[in-house]
């Protein structure tokens, strides 16, 4: 079962890079508290994800922050040093890029993704907004290669 608007986000602890290395951030220090635009992605560096999904959200952060987002942040079922680099090369500042290495958090979500060709479980392209944990919006592609209904694009048309 998926998630969906009006669920409570369980406890999940991500792994995050900081100036000092890799860090661990649970879904409490997150969400608790605060307006947060989630979006999962297949995979970092990946076509859609890093040419089509990703730099939407980029170019509209400041406008999705303006309607009272307090922070925006990106998921994928990859490692740390992996995310850190992806992060990196998109000059994404302003956005959090968080690693969900087991799967254990989209899994949770229902959102967790088998596609042989990625080896192991991945997440479904998703967006969501979630007020001190808990889902106000959400949205699944169902095509993984498309980025339209968990966009920024939707997202600032659902705020």
């Amino acid at each position: 079962m998926s998630i969906k608007v009006g669920d409570k986000l369980a406890e999940a602890t991500f792994k995050t890079m900081t100036a000092d290395g890799p860090a661990e951030m649970s879904t409490k220090d997150l969400f608790g508290g605060k307006t947060v635009v989630l979006f999962g992605v297949p995979g970092a560096f990946t076509p859609t994800c890093h040419m089509n999904h990703l730099p939407g959200f980029i170019e509209h952060g400041d406008t999705i922050k303006a309607k009272g987002v307090d922070t925006i942040a990106v998921v994928s079922v990859n490692d740390i040093f992996v995310m850190d680099a992806w992060s990196k090369a998109s000059n994404s500042s302003g956005i959090e890029f968080l690693s969900d290495t087991d799967a254990a958090f989209v899994k949770d979500l229902g959102l967790g993704l088998d596609a042989p060709i990625f080896g192991h479980t991945r997440s479904q392209r998703f967006a969501l907004i979630a007020k001190d944990g808990e889902v106000t919006f959400v949205s699944v592609e169902e095509t993984p290669s498309d980025a339209t209904a968990t966009g920024a694009a939707a997202i600032i048309a659902a705020l």
